[in-house]
Formats: structure tokens, sequence, C-alpha cells
């Protein structure tokens, strides 16, 4: 067994001691079992979950490492609810490599939804390969859509739903560009770098 983390001797955490009883149940660990895993004598971690003893900030860390959580988890506390409605004229505008993005859709959601709009000529020799799967809806104008092998031409209206490991690239085919909504399951990927690259002609580049 390891060396003990020394508990904190500040001020009195009383919500604490139940929230990790309840977390260490939850993960199916019994009292024995989430000391060994901790590196805590039992009788140490008894006591913390009784609020006998208060955890200092390296324990709590540790704890919630141990019992897949945050520190935040284990505090009680909680972020403000995210509202599900995104208003019109909230998202701000983003500019990359000639497209323009806006974040219509939560923050920090496993699909990342956007609004884009694709200027004439913008990033026609840049092929993305990347994990995940993109879906994309046609509002105004035409896009030309390279899909692996293929060649589509898709109309407002139209849609797309495909691997994004299969190459592809998309571009407008109309004189004013192209509008869409565009939805993508790359949940760490900022907007930018659905179309930022290097390369030229048809090599691939990571999205």
């Amino acid at each position: 067994m390891g060396p003990e983390i020394p508990d904190g001797g500040g001020e009195a955490l009383p919500a604490v001691a139940p929230r990790l009883r309840e977390f260490r149940r939850r993960g199916g660990f019994s009292l024995e079992a989430a000391a060994r895993r901790l590196g805590l004598s039992p009788a140490h971690l008894s006591r913390l979950e009784t609020g006998q003893r208060q955890p200092s900030l390296p324990l709590l860390l540790t704890l919630a490492r141990a019992y897949g959580t945050t520190v935040s988890d284990l505090l009680g506390e909680r972020a403000p609810e995210r509202s599900p409605v995104v208003r019109a004229g909230e998202p701000e505008a983003v500019r990359a490599g000639g497209w323009t993005y806006w974040q219509i859709g939560g923050p920090g959601r496993a699909m990342q939804t956007l609004r884009v709009h694709l200027p004439p000529g913008a990033q026609q020799d840049l092929v993305r390969v990347h994990p995940g799967e993109e879906w994309l809806y046609v509002l105004d104008g035409r896009l030309r859509l390279s899909l692996g092998g293929e060649r589509h031409l898709l109309d407002p209206g139209d849609t797309a739903h495909y691997d994004s490991l299969t190459p592809h690239r998309l571009t407008a085919a109309s004189e004013g560009g192209v509008e869409l909504l565009f939805v993508h399951t790359l949940l760490r990927s900022q907007p930018d770098a659905l179309c930022l690259g290097g390369g030229t002609g048809d090599r691939a580049a990571q999205g």
C-alpha cells in the first residue's frame, strides 16, 4: 500500500462524506477494494465517508480519478443548465479557409451542428479524411460533393450522410456559393478544423 495522502485541515465539507460513499458504491467497490485502489487504509476511507476526516484537494483528485468522476461532482457542484434553444442571431460567424461557419448547436455535444457558407472556388483542392460521420443539407445554391471515387451534385433540399473516413471534398457549384446545414460527430473539433489543412490536388488532409 502506498503512502496515504494527507487530509485537509481547513473548512469542513459536510456534503462530501455521503457523496464519497455514493460514488464508491455506484462504482461497485467495497470499502476494502476502494481503499486498496486509492492506497488508503479501510479505516481512513471510512472516516472520510463518515465526515470524521476531511479530504485535501490532492486526495479529492485521487478519489475522483478512482471513481471515474470529477472533483466538482464529488463536491456536489453543478454547472449552469445549458439551454437547448439557440436563438436566431446568437451564433457568431467564424471564418476559416474561405468558409464561414455559425455554431447553431449546443457546445460540448457528441454532435456538432453548423450552418456553413461555401463561397465559389474556396478550397477546391482540399480532400478531407477524419474519424466520424457527417450529414449535410443544402439550403441554398448547388453543392459539388466528391465522396471516394464518386461525384455528386446536390440541389436545395438534397442531403448526404457519410462516413468521414471516406475521402471527401465539398465545393460550391453555383456562382453565389452554397449554404448548408452541417452535422458532424467530432466532439472535440473546432468548426474551422473541418476545413483547414495542407495539400493540393487529391492528396488527403487530416480534417
